[in-house]
């Protein structure tokens, strides 16, 4: 494979008369630019499950980007679909209609989804994908004879997204507290971390208070206040939090119970990543809306998607002078060009059968990281098929964490040997690509045990 990419940092500032930090500090990024400015890691290429930086340094991709190249970095089909369509039309009218992409892909997300999703929303990113869900359950009820239902239950130490609503749905107090005041009507609870139960219990007999205590809040706030509750079906953010198996369809009960419609954000969990197409497939529960983004275009273009199920989707129909439909729109919404890349992507997940291949190789990455436990600071594993991820203690018997913690500093020694993860404090996570064979989930694991031993021994 032949690149025209800059060799290294110094290439690419060219003539000018900046220095490299100068050159740097032009662009915020996703972490203190203090710190990146001293050692900056620019990709340039990509190919399969694999990064090349400016120095030429390969890096295996255990992280699909951040859980986004689905179906690899390079993927013939994806961008052959690209170019044909910037010869037809890149961009539609979307203040006055669609194109056929949009609608295709659409359709085709709506045959491979669980249940009667039966309606599809396209937006550009995650974030907008949770903020059109928190919109349209507002809308719905109002549309239903429920105006007074707008408050939203979400979860301590989520994710759904940057923008002020989906912050404001996220429970994570770092991110959250650098932008309050945020937006009311979002209640908290917490998730089932079980490994680390915040009510002192152990699952089973716990009669999972993380799950009915949702039901308790919904009836302390009031039922007719209630609109939704949102939930990652695996947590990200928390460590890979991974629920009992009776967790999902408890809530599902009980927002029946309460008509308050249930939300799944499958933003990360979506595409195959659990090994079924959607985490609503591989947990049995169908949720009332369902946000999907990253892997859903493996990274080639910005898309995301809303769906709704047919009784959702039929409230907003109707005559236009009592009925304005789903008020909600984006520009770069149902864009062509990602679309394009969206059918293709989920053209090589069917047709390759990659869920498949996301169960075979989540049970080699399972198996690999049980073998780490060797070293006697692996407290937990959880999470299924290619999202999985690794808690880190200094007793597993106690539970108890590192202090200072050393994840970060195992992520980063993994980072040095060439393998991309995600890393916090006290946890580890991978994510790589759908198309992952075995010889590198092995390779791999192989990097992460010297990394710990390097760690440890230090």
């Amino acid at each position: 494979m032949t690149t025209d990419a800059p060799e290294n940092t110094t290439e690419l500032i060219s003539d000018s008369q900046m220095t490299e930090e100068q050159f740097l500090r032009r662009i915020f990024i996703r972490a203190q630019m203090s710190e990146f400015a001293q050692n900056p890691l620019l990709m340039v290429r990509a190919d399969g499950v694999h990064y090349w930086d400016v120095q030429g340094k390969r890096y295996l991709d255990a992280l699909s980007g951040i859980y986004v190249v689905s179906v690899g970095h390079n993927n013939r089909r994806v961008i052959d679909a690209i170019r044909a369509q910037m010869d037809v039309i890149s961009f539609s009218p979307v203040m006055h209609g669609s194109n056929p992409l949009a609608i295709k892909l659409a359709n085709r997300l709506v045959e491979l989804a669980p249940g009667d999703l039966a309606a599809v929303k396209l937006c550009s990113g995650g974030s907008e994908a949770t903020e059109a869900a928190f919109k349209m359950v507002r809308q719905y009820h109002k549309l239903t004879g429920n105006p007074t239902k707008y408050k939203v239950i979400s979860r301590y130490l989520s994710w759904h997204g940057s923008t002020m609503g989906s912050l404001s749905a996220s429970g994570l107090a770092a991110r959250r507290t650098v932008n309050e005041p945020l937006a009311p009507g979002f209640l908290h609870v917490f998730p089932p971390t079980c490994y680390r139960c915040p009510f002192g219990k152990e699952y089973p007999g716990c009669e999972l208070t993380c799950a009915s205590l949702i039901g308790d809040v919904i009836e302390m706030e009031g039922p007719e206040t209630v609109s939704a509750v949102i939930v990652e079906p695996i947590g990200h953010t928390g460590g890979v939090i991974d629920p009992p198996p009776e967790y999902l369809p408890m809530l599902r009960e009980i927002c029946d119970r309460h008509n308050v419609l249930l939300i799944f954000d499958e933003i990360i969990n979506g595409i195959g990543r659990t090994g079924e197409m959607f985490a609503a497939q591989t947990f049995g529960v169908t949720p009332d809306l369902l946000c999907l983004g990253k892997g859903l275009s493996g990274g080639y273009a910005p898309l995301s998607a809303l769906l709704c199920r047919q009784h959702i989707a039929e409230a907003f129909w109707g005559e236009p002078g009592a009925n304005p439909g789903f008020v909600e729109g984006h520009t770069f919404e149902g864009n062509p060009i990602s679309c394009a890349a969206g059918l293709a992507t989920l053209d090589e997940i069917v047709e390759r059968d990659l869920c498949s291949n996301v169960r075979q190789m989540g049970k080699r990455l399972r198996a690999g990281l049980e073998g780490l436990e060797k070293h006697g600071i692996i407290g937990d594993i959880r999470g299924k098929g290619l999202f999985q991820g690794i808690e880190l203690v200094q007793d597993p018997a106690t539970k108890r964490q590192f202090d200072p913690p050393i994840g970060v500093e195992i992520g980063r020694r993994a980072l040095s040997h060439g393998l991309l993860t995600r890393f916090d404090p006290h946890w580890l996570a991978l994510g790589p690509p759908l198309i992952v064979d075995e010889e590198q989930i092995d390779e791999m694991i192989d990097i992460l045990d010297r990394s710990i031993s390097e760690v440890l021994a230090s």
